[in-house]
């Protein structure tokens, strides 16, 4: 767990570092050059731009309709991890009797505790890794993103809702929504852990203001793109993570 909550902050700083650092044509077309701009810039930008037609020119619009897509597409992955949270909770038992059993400091009592732990989760199909997956997948979808909006022409100055999508919410509004949406998101996941680690305690309060911080500065549409994403993963977890984690705690009880 500690694993990946280092990994959410390295890969949130590389997205500040990416998205200021990388070289941006002053708009996305066909001709565009590079591995980046061919098979993730340019068809996502055209996504949008296909969609804002097909709703009489509303980008926003567009928007919300992209990012449900892109959320659809990584759903397995994400049902993917909730099976193996669950599954990770149901051997904590029996991992926590490993940790007690090899608790010297000794490399070799190490050793086998590293052993007898990956018998354990090969035992149990359990994969340790599953929970960053999602995580690393959805980054450069994000950082595209970003490079869609800041370089599809046709986005730059349109209005929705009370803002324009090119440029900074000027009244703070979205970027309050992201950061409240991505604590009550987190907040719901956590819910269905019997003991939440100081890491990922830690992690519920500083990723809401890491993405309010980003929302501020950045392009309201990415903002938009967070609201709408964090609302799609608020609802997953309602109907899929909860009653999953509920028939985990109902099956210890029995036990």
């Amino acid at each position: 767990m500690r694993k990946k909550v280092l990994l959410m902050v390295v890969l949130t700083g590389l997205l500040s570092l990416l998205t200021g650092c990388m070289e941006m044509d002053q708009n996305i077309t066909a001709e565009s050059e590079g591995i980046w701009n061919k098979y993730f810039v340019f068809p996502l930008s055209q996504t949008i731009i296909y969609f804002a037609e097909l709703f009489g020119e509303n980008y926003g619009l567009s928007i919300i309709v992209v990012t449900l897509i892109i959320r659809l597409v990584l759903l397995p992955l994400n049902v993917k991890q909730l099976k193996s949270s669950k599954a990770m909770q149901e051997i904590q038992p029996e991992l926590q009797k490993i940790r007690e059993k090899h608790s010297s400091k000794d490399q070799q009592t190490q050793q086998q505790l590293q052993k007898e732990t990956m018998e354990l989760f090969q035992k149990h199909g359990v994969n340790p890794l599953a929970g960053c997956f999602p995580i690393i997948v959805q980054m450069p979808i994000l950082i595209a993103f970003y490079h869609a909006i800041m370089r599809t022409q046709a986005i730059e100055g349109h209005n929705f809702l009370w803002f324009e999508l090119g440029n900074p919410d000027p009244i703070f509004l979205m970027p309050l929504i992201a950061a409240a949406t991505t604590f009550i998101q987190q907040k719901l996941m956590m819910a269905g852990m019997a003991n939440a680690n100081p890491q990922m305690t830690m992690m519920l309060y500083i990723m809401p203001v890491m993405i309010g911080v980003f929302a501020i500065n950045f392009p309201a549409a990415l903002a938009l793109y967070w609201v709408v994403g964090n609302i799609f993963m608020i609802g997953q977890t309602m109907f899929i993570r909860k009653p999953m984690m509920k028939d985990t705690e109902t099956g210890g009880a029995a036990k």
